[in-house]
């Protein structure tokens, strides 16, 4: 069994590449890919070369975390069925080649445990379920503030103002300098910062992925403040301690999604409470896979890319 699957075989260097698909078991589905998005985030530093070292890290490798597909095959042991709509979160099954995260191909043999099925009704907006369960997991964690604060009107920092609206009915301030971003938002402002005089922000959700950004959160926080780091950063991240004690000020990390996150994002969205539209905004072929990923990582109007595979199924 094979697939095509977007191959990054060194920075800034993509190919489209027929691979041999490990041999499914009793536990897994064979999925045809319809959709996959590109994350301007972690992908992004794996395009450029900026991706921090971590275990698995290098190349060449197959990227991607955001496909949604149909169940073409299911093992004995899985609770799918042929036809059945699911997201897939990545794959390992390409052999010698690394999956990181490994779910931008034409076909994957994934863990049935691993997907998640969707209504048909979702159609390429399922892609984004990953990026509103990571927004879900730093607005749900135990102890957490809904933002008041958002900076950066990016995919992630639109499905946190919304899911912020969804889950406690607090609807924030955001932060964007990009005047190709401003628009777009929902039951909530959007404001340059330079223009906001405010000083007394509760809890600051940064997602620019500046790590030269905390000085200035700072300065915006009220005393016992939050800053979440809901981002991720390929540089260091450092500030000035006086500010910072002066606030008494707290910094707090969100992770990466849980299965726990997904399921609850996914009900958000079937009992109508979250809308996952107009965040696409390009598409191209996956056969264009090389030009996609640039705009997509070049163009500041370009918030979510969807590769379109059917051509290569």
């Amino acid at each position: 069994m094979e697939t095509i699957a977007v191959v990054l075989k060194q920075p800034e260097q993509i190919e489209l590449n027929r691979l041999a698909l490990t041999p499914p078991t009793a536990d897994d589905v064979v999925v045809d890919v319809d959709w996959s998005g590109v994350s301007t985030g972690t992908e992004r530093l794996l395009w450029s070369g900026r991706m921090p070292s971590f275990p698995g890290m290098g190349y060449p490798l197959v990227p991607g975390y955001e496909s949604v597909g149909h169940v073409v095959e299911a093992g004995s042991a899985a609770d799918l069925h042929p036809g059945q709509r699911v997201f897939v979160p990545g794959a390992k099954c390409f052999g010698e080649i690394r999956g990181l995260f490994g779910a931008s191909a034409s076909r994957l043999v994934v863990p049935a445990k691993r997907v998640v099925a969707l209504d048909q009704s979702l159609g390429e907006r399922g892609i984004l379920l990953a990026l509103a369960a990571t927004a879900y997991h730093a607005i749900a964690a135990r102890g957490a503030s809904a933002p008041d604060c958002i900076v950066g009107h990016g995919v992630l920092g639109r499905l946190l103002a919304r899911i912020s609206i969804a889950v406690r009915n607090e609807p924030p301030t955001v932060w964007e300098k990009n005047p190709a971003r401003i628009g777009g938002a929902v039951d909530y402002g959007v404001i340059d910062p330079e223009h906001d005089t405010r000083r007394d922000y509760k809890s600051i959700y940064d997602v620019s992925g500046d790590a030269g950004l905390l000085d200035s959160l700072i300065g915006r926080m009220a005393r016992g403040g939050e800053i979440v780091l809901a981002g991720f950063y390929s540089e260091r991240l450092s500030f000035a301690f006086p500010p910072a004690f002066m606030r008494e000020a707290r910094l707090r990390t969100a992770a990466e999604w849980q299965p726990s996150d997904l399921v609850a994002i996914k009900s958000l969205i079937e009992a109508g409470r979250l809308s996952l539209d107009g965040l696409i905004t390009h598409h191209h072929d996956a056969s264009d896979a090389s030009n996609a990923y640039r705009i997509a990582f070049e163009d500041p109007a370009c918030l979510k890319m969807v590769l379109n595979w059917s051509s290569l199924s």
